[in-house]
């Protein structure tokens, strides 16, 4: 067993390498949300309805399945530097493509092989972060990622409006007779670039090494980036891993159960995965500039909305990683569920009090008009970032760090795929479904999602354990421990 006090790793050099991993997360972050500044001139130019709507949105998503899946076994059988570049390529092409689509069929297919890309990030940068990261540091570390996602949500939510802005709507030409919804999606293929080159700059994972027989680099990585000091000391993390890399690679969705099954710690995983998305996070950077258009704000405020929720977003996160290797995980996971419960029951109230109005075009047709009399705009505005604070400073970064740091080695890899699968298919479910639920009504929208968060608050405090300071080789498979 490794001891985190033999460790004294170069600051620079971790945190250099663990920001390039994390670089992923910024494209996973652009890649989802920017699409919301392009939903209505999506919608108007290839006249979908509510559900192929929907289904255009989060059609990545389920790229993002099949991307959660195969990222483990690619970055087992390739390494993760290379699987990194294969991500790269994939968000980059997926950009040009959507850019470029003549039609929502075509849309849908370059959004899902940018889902694919997605997917493999969220498996890759989390187990990787977590293979190379001193235990005393790995929390903040691993948050870097879930920073990452944010400051990519908000980069989407600028570009967004920017384009918008100059071109006069995101539906209106902008430079080289291209509109700007889709300069939306071309502007991801510069840092998709900047992906690419940056993961050349780091090395493998110790313990990818390890399994190709290169115990020599892994030793080096292990003493120069993980900190850990003497021979003997990294003799015996490599046996560490060694004990546990050969039971690991032969690893199949049938190690996760026992006596037919499904262990415990994965419950957990998918309980973890399924809850973050129910409770509609996703709604507010897919849907934002559309929702808050519904109940009569203009496009240009709407856009400068979404940028406003995404900078709460991002001092959420910040407060996150702060705090998350002092007070662990499991609390605040508590909290927030709290905290977001509140927002969310609260928007459900404040649309309640939306009221619609009639009014005639100038084709003399005659349009409902649906608004929010004051002050139930303004509350409906503070409850959706207090959601959004609630959520960015806990379940947000906690849930991918768990995820990457929870399960026993012995199912590590599978119980990661199938965890992040399971967040993805639920984040194509709520995502796929809101125009629907929307046009139902929002306050049922909200009010599902608050209870969502009620739950999840009960999950947490029953079943969760608590992951601070534990080794990744000292995980057990009953880890209900909640100290």
């Amino acid at each position: 067993m490794s001891s985190s006090s033999s460790q004294s790793p170069a600051l620079g050099a971790v945190t250099w390498i663990v920001m390039v991993a994390a670089f992923g997360g910024f494209l996973f972050g652009f890649d989802t949300a920017v699409i919301n500044g392009a939903v209505a001139p999506i919608r108007e130019e290839f006249e979908l309805g509510a559900l192929m709507s929907g289904f255009s949105v989060s059609s990545a998503l389920l790229g993002c399945v099949v991307g959660a899946f195969s990222g483990g076994v690619i970055s087992d059988r390739v390494g993760r530097q290379k699987a990194m570049l294969l991500a790269a390529s994939l968000f980059f092409f997926s950009a040009v493509g959507c850019a470029l689509v003549f039609g929502v069929y075509d849309l849908i297919f370059w959004r899902l092989v940018g889902g694919i890309g997605v997917g493999m990030a969220s498996v890759i940068a989390p187990s990787y972060i977590a293979e190379v990261s001193p235990s005393a540091w790995r929390g903040r570390l691993g948050s870097l990622f879930q920073l990452a996602i944010v400051i990519g949500i908000f980069m989407a939510a600028i570009s967004n409006a920017l384009f918008a802005n100059v071109a006069g709507g995101a539906a209106e030409e902008l430079w080289f007779g291209l509109d700007a919804w889709r300069w939306m999606f071309l502007s991801e293929a510069a840092p998709a670039l900047i992906y690419g080159l940056l993961a050349l700059s780091i090395p493998e994972s110790p313990r990818y090494l390890v399994s190709r027989g290169k115990n020599d680099a892994a030793a080096e990585i292990l003493t120069e980036v993980v900190g850990i000091k003497g021979s003997s000391a990294v003799a015996a993390k490599i046996a560490d891993i060694q004990r546990t890399i050969n039971i690991e690679a032969r690893q199949k969705l049938k190690d996760l159960f026992v006596g037919g099954k499904l262990m415990p710690i994965v419950w957990v995983g998918i309980g973890l995965a399924v809850f973050q998305q129910f409770v509609g996070i996703n709604v507010i950077f897919y849907y934002s500039t559309t929702l808050w258009q519904a109940v009569g704000i203009a496009e240009d405020q709407a856009l400068l909305v979404q940028v406003i929720t995404t900078s709460v977003n991002i001092l959420a996160t910040i407060v996150g990683i702060l705090i998350v290797d002092k007070v662990g995980r499991r609390i605040p996971l508590a909290v927030g569920s709290g905290v977001m419960a509140a927002g969310l029951l609260m928007m459900a109230v404040a649309f309640s009090q939306a009221v619609e109005s009639t009014t005639t075009n100038e084709f003399g047709d005659v349009e409902t008009v649906v608004s929010l009399p004051e002050p139930w705009g303004i509350i409906a505005l503070v409850s959706a970032n207090v959601f959004v604070l609630g959520f960015g400073a806990t379940w947000g970064p906690f849930m991918w760090l768990m995820l990457g740091e929870m399960f026993p080695n012995r199912i590590r890899a599978v119980a990661l795929g199938v965890a992040s699968a399971f967040n993805w298919g639920s984040n194509f479910l709520i995502s796929t479904l809101f125009p629907q639920m929307a046009e139902l009504s929002l306050v049922f929208a909200y009010a599902f999602y608050g209870v969502s968060a009620l739950i999840s608050l009960v999950f947490v405090l029953k079943y969760v354990p608590e992951t601070k300071g534990r080794e990744i080789e000292d995980m057990k498979e009953q880890a209900y421990s909640k100290a």
